[in-house]
């Protein structure tokens, strides 16, 4: 199950934890939690910043996915430190018709152990490292993927067969 983000939060999330919980606004102003899914997978797709060539190319391509995704009962959250206003723009240029969630506070990123601090040279600015993490129906990490670096894109088909497509 989702746990409440707790003083475990920066500890390394692996697979076969308890996926921390989040709840996060989406590009549309509207709440959405980590346990509002139970009984789907999801994958949860950490970017650093909307409108940047490689965030584009990768949620573009889940969104190339996503009929696919949806028929298997499983969602795609993407998840970025960006305002709502950057992430509906975003969103909106490219199409996306899955959550692109603000998390603007960095509880999550921080959560996930995925924070990446000094973002782009840029002193005391916190953006999220490139990351995938498949949550089972039981809100378990049944999968995860770290890129060594925010350049590097996950490899899409291993996403897919993590997934059970």
């Amino acid at each position: 199950m989702f746990l409440a983000w707790s003083f475990y939060a920066h500890d390394m999330v692996n697979v076969g934890d308890d996926a921390p919980d989040f709840s996060l606004l989406d590009q549309n102003n509207n709440t959405v939690s980590g346990s509002d899914f139970k009984g789907q997978k999801v994958i949860l797709v950490f970017f650093p910043a909307a409108f940047t060539g490689v965030c584009t190319t990768e949620m573009c391509t889940f969104q190339e996915n996503l009929s696919m995704l949806n028929e298997a009962n499983v969602v795609v959250l993407g998840i970025c430190v960006d305002a709502r206003f950057s992430n509906a723009a975003f969103a909106e240029k490219n199409g996306l018709e899955f959550p692109i969630l603000s998390d603007y506070s960095r509880s999550t990123v921080e959560a996930y152990s995925v924070a990446l601090h000094d973002f782009a040279g840029m002193p005391g600015y916190t953006a999220s490292q490139r990351a995938v993490f498949i949550v089972d129906e039981n809100g378990d990490v049944m999968w995860k993927w770290v890129g060594e670096n925010p350049g590097v894109q996950p490899d899409y088909q291993q996403v897919l067969n993590a997934a059970g497509i």
